[in-house]
C-alpha cells in the first residue's frame, strides 16, 4: 500500500506517515524504484492504533516505547494499563477543578447580576473590582490551558 493510500485509509496525511516513520513507530516501508514508500498491510492497523492511543491521552513517546516493547517479545500491557489508569486519575482531578471553577463562575455572575440590578444607570458597577473582595475567587486560576483550584487539587501519589 503506497503511503497516500495508506494516509488515506487511515483518516492521516502523508505527513504524519513520514513522521511515525522518523520516530521509528512505523516499520520502514519497503522503496520502489521510483522512490515510493510501500507499506506492509498491517501497517494501517498500526497507524490506527496509534491515533486511538494519542486519542485517550498516550504521547508518541509513550507509544514508541510500547511499540518497540511489543516488537521485542515484551508484551507492554500492564505498563499501558497501569499508564491509562493514571490518565483517568488525572482526567477526574480536571473535571473536578473545572466543576469547581463553573461552581465559582455561576456564583460570581449571580452576584454581577445583582450589582448591575442595583447600580444607577450610567453609574459603575465595578464588576472586576469585585473580585478583590471574593479570596475564595483568587482560588481559581487558569493554569497550562485548564483551570485548576489552587490549594485544594490532590497531588499524584507515585
Amino acid at each position: 500500500m503506497r503511503s497516500g493510500e495508506l494516509a488515506a485509509a487511515a483518516g492521516v496525511s502523508a505527513d504524519t506517515l513520514r513522521h511515525y516513520e522518523r520516530a521509528e513507530l512505523l516499520p520502514a516501508p519497503r522503496r520502489l524504484a521510483n522512490g515510493y514508500r510501500v507499506y506492509a498491510p498491517e501497517t494501517l492497523d498500526i497507524v490506527r492504533l496509534i491515533q486511538r492511543a494519542l486519542a485517550i491521552g498516550f504521547t508518541l513517546a509513550e507509544i514508541g516505547v510500547f511499540l518497540r516493547d511489543r516488537r521485542s517479545g515484551s508484551p507492554p500491557c500492564k505498563r499501558v494499563q497501569a499508564l491509562a489508569a493514571e490518565r483517568l486519575a488525572e482526567t477526574e482531578r480536571r473535571i473536578e477543578n473545572l466543576t469547581r471553577f463553573r461552581d465559582e463562575f455561576r456564583r460570581l455572575l449571580v452576584e454581577w447580576n445583582e450589582r448591575l440590578a442595583a447600580t444607577p444607570a450610567g453609574s459603575p458597577a465595578k464588576l472586576l473590582e469585585s473580585l478583590t473582595a471574593h479570596p475564595e475567587a483568587a482560588g481559581i486560576a487558569f493554569h497550562e490551558n485548564r483551570f485548576v483550584h489552587k490549594g485544594k487539587s490532590k497531588r499524584r501519589r507515585t
